[in-house]
């Protein structure tokens, strides 16, 4: 029994790969035969396309031709060989006729080949050595082209003879025709089309990557002497090229070719045979998934019990297996998710502490300014007091009244800085709500209004008349502004011209900008991480006051970045989400 089992599978792998394998014949025979097929109308629609693409450049030259052909008799040039003879009206008359043609330029010559008059100044050296110009010399019409040196362009040349009064050629009228201006009206189109020469060279084309490139053993060779291998084969009479010339050009195409005797060229067609390939390709998977589905059924009727014995056996170890890993797996993600949850707790209470770290060094910073501050209404109301005792003890209650009322304004003063302070220095654990972004900006600049005074520097703040509600934490928002102003201070240390401007964009936008008359930021890219600064060593500051305004603002939705000011100076733009009232429901 085990020996029949194991002779089973065998046979079974034989039958099958024996079945697949005329499957896959039938298959490629299928193919083979529907690609010749397919390529038939696919010829005749390139055939077509190739005749309409060389009957566009025989008509666009033709037009040059006979304009060569009628002017090479006109009186003006021809008198050029006589006294009466004007060179200038006879150059004129070829720069306007190369004007309303488009030609590159027009010339006209004797039979030295000297020139006598050109739509250019232009003249070239060696016209008589010239194939066609010696064709125009025996009284055809000759017909050339080449990559003109005089301008390095791609020109098609007409040369016209003159004759006499006795019949003899006189001269000879050459029109370059400038072969760019030709197929640019056709350049990109389909199919990919090209024009060669007796030397197989590329010179008209509408895939400008291909000129100059011409047909080798092997393969087809360009300007600059390197070769690009090309797979030639013949399929049902088609001359089908593989190769890869340019993104444009088609990998796999069938090339079409068409004779132009009257301007010496041959044309090529490179038809994309993808479409042939496509609907082959289509005959071929049908043919062979009717024959895979026919076989597949046959082969599931007699395999089906033994399958779904073996596949029951194979998924009950599987799903042991399974359960396992998963357990594992689930056991380590436990693990996983309380260390996290974990060293979250760490890293928050950690920015919390370094958050009020960074609160009381900006105070640090501020304590001598904000003593001043608290000293000056002190004195004040010193001052007043013993006044009104005075002016009590004279009588004169009214100004006693004045010297209270003067009183209580500096006290309230005090009380507002102490405040302020206060609010600064708590460790805010309130959730984020409802800011008014103009009163943390003045909040902000009172704290550092005495150290900006100290240190000279011109402030302007420009908010706007009403509140700008923002989704943040006071405190917090606060210690971004407060930062962010003290860094300017510092970055201005030493400059003559210390100006800081804070401004809120207009039409209510959550975006404030701190921009500042410094050195600029040296790496922008940097500016936030920890412990950047541009102070020197030992100095003040670690280089946190931004990372830590980073993190804030990434607290509160918002973003913040830095940059430098054409001119000098840095600026840097907090942006935040406005309020909305049903984000807090």
């Amino acid at each position: 029994m085990d020996f029949v089992m194991l002779r089973w599978p065998i046979r079974r792998g034989v039958i099958v790969a024996l079945y697949l394998c005329a499957v896959a014949g039938l298959g490629w025979g299928v193919w083979a035969y529907g690609f010749a097929q397919a390529l038939v109308p696919l010829a005749a629609r390139g055939q077509a396309d190739l005749a309409l693409a060389s009957d566009r450049l025989v008509t666009g030259l033709q037009r040059y031709r006979s304009v060569a052909v009628l002017l090479a008799d006109h009186p003006v040039l021809t008198a050029l060989h006589g006294a009466a003879g004007d060179p200038a009206a006879a150059d004129a008359l070829l720069l306007e006729s190369a004007d309303k043609t488009g030609a590159l330029t027009a010339l006209y010559a004797d039979r030295s080949g000297r020139v006598m008059a050109a739509a250019t100044p232009a003249r070239p050296r060696d016209l008589a050595g010239q194939p066609w110009f010696q064709r125009a010399l025996d009284g055809a019409l000759g017909v050339g082209h080449a990559v003109e040196p005089l301008f390095g362009r791609r020109a098609f040349y007409y040369a016209t003879p003159s004759f006499d009064a006795a019949g003899q050629v006189q001269g000879v009228l050459v029109i370059y025709v400038d072969i760019y201006m030709v197929e640019r009206d056709w350049r990109g189109s389909r199919p990919a089309v090209f024009f060669t020469d007796a030397q197989s060279e590329v010179f008209v084309t509408n895939r400008s990557e291909l000129l100059f490139w011409r047909r080798v053993p092997g393969g087809v060779a360009g300007p600059g002497g390197q070769l690009r291998p090309v797979r030639i084969r013949e399929v049902a009479g088609f001359e089908l090229w593989e190769q890869e010339l340019s993104p444009y050009v088609p990998g796999t195409a069938l090339r079409l070719e068409q004779a132009l005797p009257v301007i010496g060229m041959n044309g090529v067609a490179l038809s994309d045979a993808a479409p042939a390939q496509r609907i082959a390709a289509l005959q071929a998977a049908v043919v062979m998934a009717l024959c895979i589905v026919f076989g597949s059924v046959l082969f599931l009727v007699t395999e089906r019990r033994r399958a779904l014995a073996r596949a029951n056996v194979q998924l009950e170890g599987r799903v042991r297996d399974r359960t396992r890993d998963l357990e594992t797996a689930n056991a380590a993600l436990r693990r996983e998710v309380a260390e996290r949850q974990e060293a979250e707790t760490a890293l928050r209470r950690a920015q919390e502490e370094l958050v009020q770290a960074g609160k009381l060094s900006a105070l640090g910073q501020m304590s001598a300014g904000i003593s001043h501050e608290l000293n000056q209404p002190l004195m004040a109301i010193r001052q007043f007091a013993d006044n009104g005792a005075a002016l009590l003890d004279k009588g004169r209650v009214p100004a006693a009244a004045s010297n209270l009322v003067r009183i209580s304004e500096m006290a309230a003063r005090a009380a507002r800085i102490i405040k302020n302070l206060r609010a600064f220095a708590r460790n805010e654990n309130e959730p984020m709500g409802r800011v008014d972004l103009c009163a943390v900006l003045r909040t902000a600049v009172e704290l550092t209004e005495s150290r900006l005074r100290s240190e000279q520097v011109a402030l302007v703040l420009d908010l706007p008349p009403g509140p700008v509600l923002v989704r943040g934490g006071e405190v917090r928002l606060g210690q971004v502004f407060v930062n962010l102003i003290n860094n300017a201070v510092d970055a201005m240390a030493g400059r003559p011209d210390k100006r800081l401007d804070i401004r809120v964009a207009p039409a209510g936008a959550a975006r404030v900008t701190v921009r500042d008359t410094g050195p600029g930021i040296a790496d922008p890219e940097k500016v936030f991480e920890p412990f950047y600064t541009t102070k020197q060593v030992g100095g003040e500051g670690m280089g946190l006051g931004l990372s830590i305004s980073y993190g804030l603002v990434q607290s509160f939705g918002g973003r913040i970045h830095g940059a430098n000011v054409p001119g000098g100076g840095a600026e840097f733009t907090v942006e935040l989400d406005p309020w909305q009232e049903e984000a807090a429901a």
